[in-house]
């Protein structure tokens, strides 16, 4: 099963699963999970070939849509679930295969579409950190900053890296070879018909009005809110305006 963090214990309120994006990780969700822990259980998870969840070979949004299935069987009733990017794509899919488990849905900063540009040359970059120099977080980002990685993914990166061992707490080979699945989406005949709310940073370009009749038919009661001044790392941008819009939504 996948790594978990969990914050809070439980509540009158559904539990709320957290998802990250490509290269994240249940811990850098920790501030806005404890935040929103006061009021109900939050449990953040490790994806597939993340953190210190297993390694596969196959990372598939069908995959991690019964990963995240598995965690959710454990948990009491239907849960409210909080998905970014990649993992927002994820947390669709758990709604359109998976409904039993659901009973709210926010989305951060996705779409149900497929994207061209590719995050392959962060991998590159994360590989071409020679880990044997590296005795903290901070030679790497200094490696990473000299590769030409701006600060804000720089320390987003490192997050991930195990110091102690010289390693990556990334399966880089399996993102890599899905990278093509990781930036579609999958061609599915079902509708999620829950409440949904598809919260965008203003400054992204990454949801767009020509995405609202895609989003619509497959979540027909889909909602949608911008954040000022935030760009695609959202919940990084504006945490305290993420934090609020969260709690106006799902409670």
């Amino acid at each position: 099963m996948l790594n978990t963090i969990r914050h809070g214990t439980a509540t009158d309120l559904p539990p709320l699963l957290i998802v990250h994006g490509l290269f994240g990780s249940a811990r850098n969700w920790g501030v806005i999970a404890k935040r929103l822990s006061d009021s109900r259980e939050v449990i953040a998870v490790d994806l597939r070939n993340h953190g210190e969840s297993p390694w596969h070979d196959s990372h598939t949004y069908a995959d991690l849509a019964d990963d995240l299935a598995e965690v959710m069987a454990t948990l009491p009733g239907p849960v409210d679930l909080v998905g970014h990017s990649m993992g927002g794509k994820a947390a669709m899919m758990l709604a359109l295969t998976h409904p039993e488990h659901l009973n709210r849905l926010v989305i951060a900063d996705i779409a149900p579409v497929a994207y061209t540009h590719t995050q392959l040359h962060f991998i590159e970059k994360m590989r071409a950190v020679d880990l044997e120099r590296v005795t903290r977080r901070s030679e790497a980002a200094q490696q990473l900053a000299e590769l030409g990685v701006e600060p804000a993914l720089q320390s987003f990166f490192t997050q991930s890296l195990d110091v102690a061992n010289q390693k990556w707490k990334l399966n880089l080979d399996a993102l890599e070879a899905n990278m093509p699945e990781i930036m579609a989406f999958p061609d599915i005949e079902a509708q999620w018909d829950g409440p949904a709310l598809f919260l965008s940073g203003a400054d992204s370009d990454y949801v767009t009005s020509d995405n609202r009749d895609k989003i619509r038919s497959l979540f027909p009661s889909a909602r949608f809110a911008k954040l000022p001044g935030a760009g695609h790392w959202l919940h990084a941008d504006k945490p305290r305006e993420f934090e609020a819009t969260l709690r106006v939504f799902l409670d």
